[in-house]
């Protein structure tokens, strides 16, 4: 064969190959596309099971119900990436989630349960928390019970989930089905002046804001406007029977069955001040149809010596920080739990002194312990004297978020800041002194929507009190969220505040005992929230300097604000985000 023949033979299966290696790579990718098409129109992702043949866990679980998920967060709902990065955390901390049947066997069987147990479910029965929880169970391998209301079986609303729909999502694994109860219906409602309202389903409610006494469809008599009852016991028992029975008949004609797990609405009543006889109607319903019952929320681990029928839960707000879920964590189990701190750069920079402090781009999240004070001290501020701080608080607007200046630890002298319940309150500590308010001034009103409040002041209550009408109440909500940005100035022994631009304080003289310090930021909850004593403090676009004497430059101590094309990037998503959130709410 000549040279140029076996050339061209050489160039030919050259050819070849490269057709067929290109025709291998064209046929996996088509492959992996078709199966990904597969998995996502036919659901066919299923959930491994776990060995349990390792579990030896006979203290007891954690259980968390979320209200809902939404692509974005709102008052209510907690959004996908918020659940994600809970659920994240959960699993780096070595969580398992268990099932139904695992709760019961620890219970009736005695049989052990993984180090770290997780009871996860999502409560209310929407549509959009099926539709963003299912990827991160996948990602996780994570089970969760889904709960529903009967009434919403066959409903017209788009926002519930369906019977088909559950059962389809129950095949895979991943999910198991629970139930919240019949309807989410409030009698004996009286408004903050007095006035009786009555009896109404959740979305026929007038306005909530100017709802003060209410209570659950079954945790009472229906009683007139001098709270006498209309129904006597058996005409009482008949209408809480009727409520299980229409449950349990629309559950078997839809489901084919009964779910075993009951998260009442509205928790913490049953078996706490209500009417024994109602008590009792409730009791022997919920133990002839369900093998278990949450009747408890606001402690999430349930131990060993539990009634399955009086299991507590803990319901996330869609405002807790991924650190403020694990510290509630460790307040109830007494475990150990490794915090998230997100950019390790920005954290090196400070000394955590208490709490848990996350670094997330352009902002701080510090969430307090338990009852007491988060604190971050800036590393290097030692003995600083004149400094410029400037932030932008987001936090909740019912808690405490501060700025320590000139705060000498050994001393324990400092001037403080506080943004707390829309008022800020000035402080000063010298060597040695109590604590001396030298300012303070309440801000600017802030509007939020009724709709956006928390419902959750269901009780037994008097005549006399729907009479006297409604207490004083604080004047904001605790789960409502409002930025402000404040400048803080110290030069010599004089200091300058600004709030939203807004001179409060101008050429303030600081006592001289008062000496140079290092630069705080903290955060601690209000006592006005009664349910939750961990707060979040947020601080966006923190920026500290050392002004330096005239005529010579700044240095830059701190900053974590976006800038240049980080920044525009920032920006750009933040609009698109919101505009797709609006296009949602309002289409």
């Amino acid at each position: 064969m000549t040279q140029g023949k076996q050339s061209a033979v050489l160039d030919y299966r050259k050819k070849n190959r490269v057709k067929m290696t290109k025709t291998i790579v064209q046929l996996v990718l088509l492959l992996a596309v078709a199966l990904l098409l597969y998995q996502t129109i036919f659901d066919v992702r299923k959930y491994a099971e776990p060995d349990k043949s390792t579990w030896n866990n006979k203290s007891g679980f954690i259980a968390l119900s979320y209200f809902g998920v939404g692509r974005s967060g709102t008052p209510k709902l907690v959004a996908k990436k918020q659940l994600d990065e809970h659920l994240k955390a959960l699993y780096d901390q070595g969580y398992v989630t268990i099932s139904q049947q695992d709760i019961l066997d620890f219970y009736t069987k005695g049989k052990p349960l993984p180090q770290k147990a997780l009871f996860l479910s999502f409560e209310d029965g929407r549509n959009d928390s099926s539709l963003f929880a299912q990827p991160l169970l996948e990602k996780y391998n994570y089970k969760a019970t889904f709960l529903s209301y009967a009434n919403k079986m066959g409903n017209s609303d788009h926002k519930f989930l369906q019977p088909k729909d559950m059962l389809k999502m129950r095949k895979t694994g991943y999910w198991e089905l629970g139930t919240n109860g019949y309807r989410l219906t409030y009698i004996n409602i009286f408004d903050k002046q007095g006035r009786y309202i009555g009896m109404k389903d959740e979305n026929e409610l007038p306005s909530k804001e100017n709802v003060e006494f209410y209570n659950h469809y079954l945790m009472d008599f229906i009683r007139d406007e001098n709270m006498i009852p209309v129904e006597n016991r058996t005409e009482m028992e008949k209408r809480i029977n009727h409520d299980y029975k229409a449950m349990k008949d629309i559950y078997n004609s839809s489901l084919g069955f009964v779910p075993q797990v009951y998260m009442i609405m509205h928790a913490n009543v049953l078996y706490e001040g209500m009417n024994p006889l109602v008590s009792n109607a409730n009791s022997e319903n919920i133990k002839q149809l369900f093998k278990m019952h949450f009747n408890r929320e606001g402690i999430a681990f349930n131990d060993s010596k539990r009634s399955l029928y009086d299991l507590t839960r803990v319901q996330p707000a869609p405002f807790w920080y991924t650190n403020h879920l694990l510290m509630k964590i460790q307040k109830d189990t007494g475990q150990k739990m490794k915090f998230v701190s997100g950019d390790e750069e920005h954290l090196d920079k400070w000394r955590r002194i208490s709490g848990a402090a996350e670094f997330i781009g352009n902002r701080i999240a510090l969430t307090s312990p338990p009852a007491g004070t988060g604190m971050l001290y800036l590393e290097g501020s030692d003995g600083l004297g004149d400094v410029g701080v400037a932030a932008r608080v987001a936090g909740n607007v019912v808690g405490k978020q501060m700025f320590y200046i000139r705060y000498d630890r050994v001393k324990d002298s400092f001037i403080r800041v506080t943004i707390e319940n829309n008022e800020v309150h000035v402080d000063q500590k010298k060597p040695g002194h109590d604590v001396q308010q030298v300012f303070t001034q309440e801000l600017s009103e802030i509007e939020w929507k009724p709709e956006d409040l928390s419902f959750d002041k269901a009780t037994v209550y008097s005549k006399e009190q729907t009479a006297a009408g409604a207490p004083d109440e604080p004047k904001y909500p605790v789960n409502i969220k409002h930025t402000r940005d404040v400048e803080i100035l110290v030069q010599e022994n004089k200091w300058k505040l600004a709030i939203d631009g807004q001179t409060l304080l101008d050429n303030q003289e600081i006592d001289s005992a008062i000496g140079n310090g290092g630069v705080a930021l903290a955060s601690e909850y209000s006592k006005q929230n009664k349910k939750d004593d961990i707060y979040d403090g947020v601080f966006d676009d923190v920026h500290i300097v050392s002004p330096g004497k005239k005529g010579s430059s700044s240095a830059v101590l701190f900053s974590n604000k976006y800038t240049g094309f980080q920044g525009v990037v920032h920006y750009v998503e933040k609009a698109i985000n919101s505009s797709i959130d609006w296009a949602i709410e309002t289409f």
